[in-house]
């Protein structure tokens, strides 16, 4: 189709992560930015700022490889889908977006995605009040010192057999283990690939690699 470029001779392109459907960030792309753009497979923008192309990437690494480039039913926007080398954001989070404006309550999903950005963010923005900050600040030694708390509530709670304890205390856990796993730099499909080539639900791996 026919795209329409403003006066100014620019796109706006919404950049997507094709895993996991998290919006990375909004940039602008002109016709040159976007044929470099489908002829090298990355991403390449026009700095309105700068007033020159852009690739993402160039200099901090974190290139994104485009899967995909969708135009609205108007031809005046585009969805570019990527796989990121890394975090989308100069701040180092993986998304632009994660300063909170509004929550409706009771009514947004839940997803391990989003929770981990929101961690993230306290860490790469520090929020004053903030436990997940309070945590960032006091280091790794603290942040595995609640892992380790958190585990053995675990224990606790599955021993007495009291599904409800359990749950909470899981989800406990789950949280600290990702607040651990941002202060590493390990991402969620990280522990993801891991799983996959494992087939844990068959074999003890951990066991068999030991012997």
């Amino acid at each position: 189709m026919e795209l329409k470029f403003d006066e100014k001779g620019l796109i706006p392109a919404i950049v997507q992560d094709y895993y996991s459907k998290q919006v990375l960030t909004v940039a602008y792309m002109n016709r040159e930015s976007l044929e470099i753009t489908k002829k090298e497979g990355y991403t390449c923008f026009w700095s309105r700022s700068r007033q020159e192309l852009w690739r993402k990437g160039e200099t901090s690494g974190n290139r994104q490889k485009v899967v995909s480039v969708t135009a609205d039913c108007d031809g005046d926007a585009l969805v570019v889908e990527v796989i990121k080398d890394g975090p989308a954001c100069h701040t180092g989070a993986e998304s632009c977006f994660f300063n909170e404006v509004y929550t409706a309550e009771d009514e947004t999903p839940f997803s391990y995605e989003g929770l981990y950005e929101m961690i993230k963010g306290r860490k790469t923005c520090p929020k004053e009040g903030s436990y997940t900050t309070y945590l960032f600040d006091k280091g790794m030694d603290k942040i595995l010192k609640k892992v380790g708390e958190e585990s053995t509530e675990v224990i606790i709670a599955g021993a007495k057999n009291d599904r409800e304890e359990t749950i909470y205390e899981i989800a406990d856990l789950a949280y600290h283990v990702m607040v651990m796993m941002v202060e590493q730099g390990i991402q969620l499909k990280d522990v993801t690939a891991e799983l996959a080539k494992r087939h844990v639900v068959d074999h003890k791996v951990k066991q068999e690699r030991m012997k």
